[in-house]
């Protein structure tokens, strides 16, 4: 299958999925998210055990897709995007019946660390930054932060929140974000796929079935965080902030 928003390549039991919006910064929209569920689709029904999540060098991935934002606004679209989608994806893959790696290059944002942490094990090189910019806008993440408290904890992830600006990757190892990184990621990934390769996708699934009983909190937390993301993008100041930033490059704090 050919996508717009995805390079996808299966090689044996690997999946490599490369998020690839370069003109829109890496950003998240409808379409892409659709795209990589058909992906996950796949992956379910064959004999897929590894799926290896990529961005681009400069920017793995930047959150939500301001600019699609700015243009329903200007067409008057007010048809709001549902998070439902998004939220069911990243589930996807942390309790589907494969290993789901994610290769951090550069910097993350937003909805880019949903995919970071909802993801088994995250590589990233030395280049990497993760932040949560939403509060600067009004919002915040709301279905990002039950798969972030999961991987580091309520008050890092409340931390980031608050803070806004990126944390380097020694900071994220350390706080359990990343698993590991080293100068050359790409090395650490074969080594991963390597050993991970020997493991069967049975065995995949009982375990991560077992894991999702030990602690079930990302489905409680679905219906809470999906609420909560709808009603900050029908906000009129929220959605006003986001079309003066797009259009002018100002925060909302300055004049």
């Amino acid at each position: 299958m050919t996508y717009q928003t995805l390079k996808v390549c299966f090689e044996e039991k690997i999946c490599r999925v490369q998020l690839y919006r370069p003109k829109a910064n890496n950003t998240i929209n409808d379409r892409l998210v659709e795209e990589f569920h058909q992906v996950l689709d796949r992956c379910e029904t064959d004999l897929c055990t590894v799926v290896v999540l990529e961005g681009l060098q400069e920017v793995f991935c930047s959150g939500a897709d301001f600019q699609g934002i700015h243009q329903k606004i200007n067409t008057e679209d007010h048809t709001q995007s549902d998070s439902e989608p998004l939220y069911r994806l990243w589930l996807r893959l942390a309790t589907g019946p494969y290993v789901t790696i994610s290769h951090v290059r550069g910097r993350v944002n937003a909805g880019g660390i949903g995919f970071v942490a909802a993801s088994d094990i995250v590589i990233a090189d030395s280049t990497a930054r993760f932040s949560l910019s939403e509060l600067l806008f009004g919002l915040f993440p709301a279905c990002v932060l039950p798969f972030l408290i999961r991987r580091v904890g309520v008050q890092r992830g409340h931390y980031l929140t608050l803070i806004t600006w990126p944390v380097d990757v020694q900071h994220a190892y350390e706080w359990g974000l990343v698993d590991a990184y080293d100068t050359n990621s790409d090395m650490l990934i074969r080594k991963h796929i390597q050993r991970l390769k020997c493991l069967s996708k049975s065995g995949i699934y009982r375990y991560k079935n077992y894991m999702n009983l030990l602690s079930d909190t990302l489905y409680q937390s679905k219906p809470l965080a999906v609420e909560a993301n709808k009603e900050m993008f029908v906000n009129p100041d929220n959605l006003e902030q986001i079309y003066r930033y797009v259009e002018t490059g100002r925060f909302p704090w300055e004049s």
